[in-house]
């Protein structure tokens, strides 16, 4: 009786492996589960932009179509050469092929254990990939890679593929408490329920029109409008503990509704106030020199409309986004396991008329209660 085995490296096992592999690491990672949509209409805050993975190149381009701005024409006035151009803004990302490769044991070392090592690596991939998307995308919203420990790449980081750190534009970016600055911020400047309010009245008032500003757009889903801010988990705990009428209980009371439920950010939610679900996350950016004597604890929240950034993607091989490979080296003494992607991070942003305007997000600094 014959048997039929797929052996190490066949090339059935690597496609299998490379799809299983890119499926968990979209389950397991905190933005790519919930908060990233495709194309030019995504509902998400990040948007995975597709046209390298059959294209040849290393850059993708995209474009905003700004609103008209200029004046009607009244009565009986010539309406010939009134006409107004179309007025576009345009931005580019980059991707480039990044690798892990784990070593699956020697031969003694498989030899001595009933452990499938190959399938501790695939999951030691699948964590791997799945932590370093997450700080990717917390580090291209918040502009910096700041002094967060257990990172992957350290506090020197400022970017890959060419797509370096852009800080947050001064028209989106907001501050804690009573602060009206970074250098300005003090212990008192917490994250509270009023900053939510203000956030959420100014993207409603800020840009659109003659103004030539984006506006940041809310997601909608069941008809209504829906805001994501991502904080810290020291940021949820001043909130927690903010002992002032109506904080906490507040933002509790519409996580558990129907259309919340059905309402994919609302996965693993804190909680949702005045149209924003709260989401907490260990990657949002933390930063150790905020306040006049640069030595205050902060944190930054990342208030998110629709297609706040993109993630675009090449294919390694196989026409797959993730391509898993497995080499026996050391004449075949040593399995050593290789994960890689093409692709490329980068928080959306444009300039108009010289001035550059991040497009869906709101910076939100914050001192926060260190907790050990």
């Amino acid at each position: 009786m014959s048997s039929t085995v797929i052996a190490v490296n066949d090339a059935k096992a690597v496609v299998r492996y490379s799809v299983a592999l890119f499926v968990d690491i979209a389950r397991e990672s905190f933005y790519d589960n919930s908060m990233v949509g495709q194309g030019e209409n995504a509902m998400a805050p990040w948007v995975a932009i597709t046209d390298l993975e059959k294209k040849a190149g290393d850059t993708v381009t995209y474009d905003l179509n700004l609103q008209l701005k200029g004046k009607p024409v009244y009565g009986d006035k010539r309406i010939t050469g009134t006409e107004e151009g179309l007025r576009f803004a345009t931005d580019s990302l980059k991707i480039d092929l990044i690798g892990k490769s784990v070593s699956a044991g020697r031969t003694m070392t498989q030899k001595r254990t009933e452990i499938s090592l190959r399938n501790v690596g695939r999951d030691r991939q699948k964590d791997y990939w799945s932590r370093l998307n997450d700080e990717y995308k917390s580090m291209y919203l918040a502009g910096s890679r700041g002094v967060n420990a257990d990172f992957v790449e350290d506090t020197t980081f400022t970017g890959y593929a060419g797509n370096s750190f852009a800080a947050p534009s001064a028209s989106h970016r907001f501050f804690g408490g009573t602060a009206t600055a970074y250098n300005n911020i003090t212990s008192s400047d917490k994250l509270t329920l009023t900053n939510i309010d203000k956030l959420v009245a100014i993207s409603s008032t800020l840009g659109g029109g003659s103004a030539n500003i984006p506006r940041i757009r809310p997601m909608k889903w069941a008809g209504q409008n829906r805001f994501v801010m991502v904080i810290h988990p020291f940021q949820e705990y001043d909130l927690r503990t903010n002992s002032s009428t109506g904080q906490w209980l507040d933002i509790q009371k519409a996580a558990a509704t129907a259309e919340g439920q059905q309402n994919p950010i609302f996965r693993g939610g804190v909680g949702m106030y005045n149209g924003v679900v709260l989401q907490k996350h260990e990657t949002v950016i933390r930063f150790s020199d905020a306040g006049v004597s640069t030595n205050l604890p902060a944190a930054r929240a990342m208030f998110l409309g629709r297609q706040a950034g993109c993630v675009a993607y090449g294919s390694p091989g196989n026409d797959q986004r993730i391509k898993w490979r497995e080499d026996l080296e050391d004449r075949g003494r040593e399995l050593v396991i290789t994960a890689e992607m093409i692709h490329g991070h980068k928080k959306t942003a444009f300039t108009i008329d010289g001035t550059a305007y991040d497009f869906g997000v709101f910076a939100l600094d914050t001192y926060v209660t260190v907790l050990s």
